[in-house]
């Protein structure tokens, strides 16, 4: 998907970006903070402008993803069957114009060209108990897979901060299981030359409070920093107000000089506090983000867009879900959206069978009498229910722009360097925007994210 990089961009059209996206927001804000789950119930085909809805009626999931997403398959060419509103046509282009660019430097990403389940950028013990996903991730970059990486790996001194104590002991057993892999690897192979003891990370068990700014940070360690030190602080999908809590950390404490942060979970942003940081966004009209704006801005949009091109039967759970909804409040009206269990094999079973497994889920009487043929109509409307859905998601990447335009703009205004770059596949990493901020100029360091095989 195009759209702009943050790296082209002066203070002042960041500002401005800053500017035009809360009015696109705001102008699209029903759509964005609808719940699909609310389509029947709420009727939010009918909030649709009808020119919208002649022109997307009938378009099935490939022709979506083709179409309105502005992802077709290699090679192939967009083809209209009918002339779209411009209305309709200006969203698209806008919605392309002012996101951040989540296309990296490099197509597909070369490490996994061999094999795809194998990153042929790591070795077999630091691939162990990593999926792809996460291989691709700590090369690039390069949680607790992070820091093994980085110390193991690279040599580094790393401390690594995690809020449950069950997954930092696991995170230590594996330590362990890699340092005695490397040290029998060492044995059969003594050749390979190391430059020193392998230290693993060093793992504390402490939430991080944005209140409570280096202390909380740096200590406890093994032995205190050394007088001018300087510290690299990193986050692989640091969730909700950890993302915050390291831009603080970064702008208050001296020893960090440095900041990679990529950030995820947006709906888990502390409402006030977590966003906005800058001043300027904060002064804008319309830059209120709701939780519901925040969770769209998580989905992942090239994801959706493949199941799109697929057509796949799993598409149809969304429909399901509504359909549903619209039984559970004739049922019981003051019981909304309440969440349901996966309900495994959805595209498997008919309509009315899933509606039975969803009011077990919830607490009521799967045997309530059904009305089958509105069921049956309420499916018809499968490729409706995509469409609406696809909509939010081509608009989801404004509210994530947004959000971490407002950090650039928030390091910025406190004198810092900072950039944005996208720096994994993508198709594998959705969150695969790094925010890096320096406290002297970014020179080349920041450059080496820009390719692939840097």
């Amino acid at each position: 998907m195009p759209g702009v990089s943050a790296r082209h961009l002066s203070h002042e059209e960041r500002r401005q970006l800053a500017v035009n996206l809360t009015r696109v927001v705001t102008l699209y804000r029903s759509i964005l903070d609808a719940y699909i789950i609310e389509f029947f119930t709420d009727n939010l085909w009918g909030t649709l402008p009808s020119s919208w809805q002649e022109a997307l009626d009938g378009l099935n999931p490939p022709q979506l993803a083709t179409l309105l997403l502005g992802m077709p398959r290699e090679g192939e060419v967009a083809r209209y069957r009918s002339v779209w509103p411009l209305t309709l046509l200006a969203l698209k282009s806008t919605a392309y114009a002012l996101a951040f660019t989540r296309t990296p430097g490099f197509q597909t990403p070369s490490e996994f060209l061999e094999n795809p389940s194998q990153s042929s950028r790591l070795t077999a013990p630091f691939r162990k108990h990593v999926r792809p996903k996460k291989q691709h991730e700590i090369r690039r970059l390069g949680e607790g897979h992070l820091s093994r990486f980085m110390s193991l790996g690279l040599g580094l001194t790393v401390k690594s901060i995690e809020g449950d104590q069950r997954l930092v002991e696991r995170a230590q057993r594996l330590d362990q299981e890699l340092l005695q892999t490397l040290e029998k690897e060492e044995k059969r192979n003594p050749k390979v030359v190391h430059t020193g003891p392998r230290h693993p990370p060093h793992h504390v068990v402490r939430w991080v409070d944005p209140t409570a700014l280096c202390e909380e940070l740096l200590l406890p360690l093994e032995t205190s920093p050394q007088s001018g030190a300087r510290l690299l602080l990193t986050g692989l999908h640091a969730c909700g107000d950890l993302s915050v809590a390291l831009l603080r950390h970064f702008s208050c404490c001296p020893e960090v000089v440095a900041l990679a942060s990529v950030g995820c979970c947006y709906m888990k942003l502390s409402d006030p506090g977590g966003y906005p940081l800058s001043q300027w966004v904060a002064g804008l009209p319309g830059c209120e983000l709701p939780y519901r704006l925040r969770e769209g801005a998580c989905h992942a949009l090239e994801e959706y867009a493949e199941r799109l091109q697929k057509a796949g039967p799993s598409l149809r759970t969304h429909c399901y879900r509504a359909a549903l909804e619209t039984v559970i409040r004739c049922a019981q009206p003051e019981l909304r959206r309440p969440g349901v269990q996966g309900i495994p094999r959805v595209h498997e079973l008919k309509i009315e069978e899933y509606v039975q497994r969803g009011l077990q889920r919830v607490g009521l009487d799967p045997h309530l009498p059904l009305n089958v043929a509105v069921l049956r109509a309420h499916q018809a409307q499968e490729n409706r229910v995509v469409a609406f859905f696809s909509l939010a998601l081509l608009l989801a990447p404004l509210v994530e722009t947004l959000i971490l335009l407002d950090r650039l703009l928030y390091l910025q205004e406190q004198g810092f360097h900072a950039e944005l770059l996208p720096i994994f596949s993508p198709e594998l990493s959705p969150r695969n925007l790094v925010l890096v901020a320096t406290k002297g100029p970014l020179g080349e360091a920041f450059s080496l994210l820009e390719t692939e095989d840097s």
